[in-house]
């Protein structure tokens, strides 16, 4: 039985981002100064961490420091630890047990409230806990918050990380166009970018050559379906112009069998990479030209030196907007992001994690054009990039928040 003013736990879970700890500051924020919450504590390494009572007390640290929260919400990555760990579905055995554990350890810490950040699966860890506490008749509010830098939650507008993702994607293609131009000897250079099941990280790649004429000749998304024939006549007739060309293509386009050959993770997804050395190969024996392949990889995620403002303070926001609506009784749910009609602009809204668990919005095909992207797909994405955040820097390093 809870008495007095309840506590409230956050944890951090799936792929970290450059935004997922700009939540976690806006929740910490939130939680200091809040007349409803008594302590925050914090569960390292997601529900794998709360199993083990691995916790924190953040509201004590960040009480008598609440500067550091503005250094937290800039450092990459997740603070608290992250985990891919799938709650059970069955009832029954050791599931059952797991549950019982989970709430024996919210219970002996008088939690009220439970923030989960995370992506599809953490959604599907805050429906299950929300369901398994709604069937026992015990008051905890469960709300997600959205991070991922696939962008592939439904219901929202887009999701914390996707924007400062997309805008070291953009500049990252940017940059290495400006170095393939530089030589007049024909080469194709292919850049594979993140994206398991749909190309909006891709997309990206877009960015500079539809903005500024300079950048990706070729956008190749997953929803776009790919054909290799057409793939290899496209770069050759760019070469007919130019000496070079650069490609930007997901990890997930299918072809193949580009996987690795079967290895999943704990929610039984595939390992995916290689498609861009795969593609490097094929231009090298069918064109006879000079290729190269760069597989942007884990800076994707984790660059904090170039994070997108408007990516940033809407992180801050959703997660101050969590601890203002959790004593509302709002369960179950997960906070999103509404685009506002005309200049730019969001309001944050809850949307049931059931409608969210384990499911995938894809790139629309309004924003997939031939071998490139849309217009409609550029004024989509383009205010997710903007802005800058002052980065803190000390011996000429970025300075990162230590838990």
């Amino acid at each position: 039985m809870r008495t007095g003013k309840p506590c409230a736990i956050v944890g951090q879970s799936g792929g970290p981002t450059s935004a997922i700890n700009a939540i976690l500051a806006g929740i910490i924020e939130g939680a200091v100064n809040s007349q409803e919450i008594s302590c925050l504590y914090g569960m390292k390494n997601g529900i794998e961490g709360l199993l083990s009572e691995d916790i924190v007390r953040l509201d004590e640290r960040f009480r008598a420091d609440m500067g550091g929260l503005d250094l937290l919400e800039i450092t990459p990555s997740a603070l608290l630890g992250s985990c891919r760990f799938p709650l059970p579905k069955e009832l029954d055995g050791d599931g059952e047990k797991i549950y019982e554990r989970i709430f024996e350890i919210l219970e002996k810490y008088n939690i009220g409230y439970f923030y989960y950040i995370g992506g599809n699966d953490s959604m599907d860890t805050v429906d299950k806990l929300d369901r398994y506490a709604k069937a026992k008749g015990i008051r905890v509010s469960f709300i997600g918050l959205p991070k991922t830098i696939d962008n592939d939650l439904c219901l929202t507008d887009h999701a914390s990380g996707y924007g400062s993702a997309s805008k070291y994607v953009a500049t990252a293609t940017m940059e290495i166009a400006r170095d393939v131009m530089s030589y007049r000897l024909p080469a194709v250079t292919i850049v594979e970018v993140m994206g398991r099941d749909t190309g909006w990280l891709g997309c990206a790649c877009g960015l500079p050559k539809a903005l500024y004429g300079t950048g990706c000749d070729l956008v190749y998304l997953p929803e776009g379906g790919f054909s290799l024939d057409s793939f290899l006549m496209k770069a050759q007739e760019i070469m007919k112009k130019k000496s070079w060309v650069l490609c930007g293509v997901c990890e997930g386009i299918s072809l193949y069998g580009s996987d690795d050959g079967g290895v999943r993770d704990a929610f039984g997804h595939k390992y995916l990479s290689g498609i861009g050395k795969l593609l490097e190969n094929t231009v090298r024996r069918e064109l006879g030209c000079k290729a190269r392949s760069i597989e942007l990889n884990l800076p994707q995620r984790c660059s904090g030196h170039i994070v997108s403002k408007t990516d940033i303070d809407e992180s801050r926001l959703v997660g101050r907007r969590a601890v203002e609506l959790s004593p509302t009784g709002i369960s179950g749910v997960m906070l999103g992001y509404v685009r506002q009609e005309g200049e730019y602009g969001v309001v944050i809204d809850a949307f049931p994690a059931s409608e969210i668990a384990n499911r995938i919005k894809c790139v629309p095909d309004s924003f997939i054009g031939d071998g490139f992207i849309t217009k409609e797909c550029v004024e989509y994405l383009n205010p997710l990039i903007q802005g800058e955040k002052e980065i803190k820097y000390k011996g000429g390093l970025p300075v990162h928040y230590e838990l």
